[in-house]
């Protein structure tokens, strides 16, 4: 009797042995070698059987998408190392470009100021004020040209007038002369003939 079920258990181990042998050398479905993470672990739940709160899988499966989950995380782990380098170094060079910005805009602001400014005797102005000042002291200077211009042109012409009213007054003047010249002349010869009239008379 205990042959019989020694040898039944001989035979059942080696069934179970063979069995396990053939699942061993089963080979792994597609979906575990090609697809993500998430639709392997579907296929997991799809494929398996609950049995008393326990889910029987094969070991070769198991240890493919085990294998597979360390060297996703792996890999995600070399990509967030990778990224984090990739941000330190976008971080540096953001400080790199903002302290070459503030430089520049530094520039920027003196280049304005230089512009807008101009040097007269040594004192920074103002280039619009400065301008301002040109404007009034030329338009100063124009209507004091103008203005001065008009006094000549008045001065000439009150000037030209008078030679003419003098010349004018000249000439009346030689006018009257000579006729009062000749009037006296007249009037000595009319007496100088009424004393000779007198004197042969006598």
């Amino acid at each position: 009797m205990r042959k019989l079920i020694y040898r039944s258990l001989m035979v059942s181990a080696s069934v179970l042995m063979l069995v396990f042998k053939l699942n061993g050398q089963t080979t792994l479905p597609e979906e575990l070698m090609k697809n993500t993470i998430r639709e392997q672990i579907n296929y997991i739940d799809e494929h398996t059987r609950i049995y008393e709160n326990f889910r029987a899988i094969r070991e070769d499966m198991y240890q493919k998408v085990n294998g597979n989950i360390k060297d996703s995380l792996a890999a995600d782990k070399n990509r967030i190392k990778t990224l984090v380098g990739s941000v330190t170094g976008l971080g540096l060079t953001n400080d790199s470009l903002k302290l070459e910005i503030e430089a520049i805009n530094k520039n920027l602001e003196e280049v304005t100021s230089a512009k807008n400014h101009i040097k007269v005797f040594g004192i920074q102005i103002n280039k619009n004020i400065y301008n301002t000042i040109v404007f009034a002291v030329v338009a100063g200077l124009i209507f004091i040209l103008a203005v001065g211009f008009m006094a000549f042109k008045r001065n000439l012409f009150t000037n030209i007038s008078t030679r003419k009213e003098l010349k004018e007054l000249h000439n009346e003047f030689e006018a009257y002369r000579q006729s009062t010249r000749i009037a006296r002349e007249k009037m000595a010869m009319e007496h100088f003939n009424e004393i000779k009239k007198l004197k042969g008379n006598k």
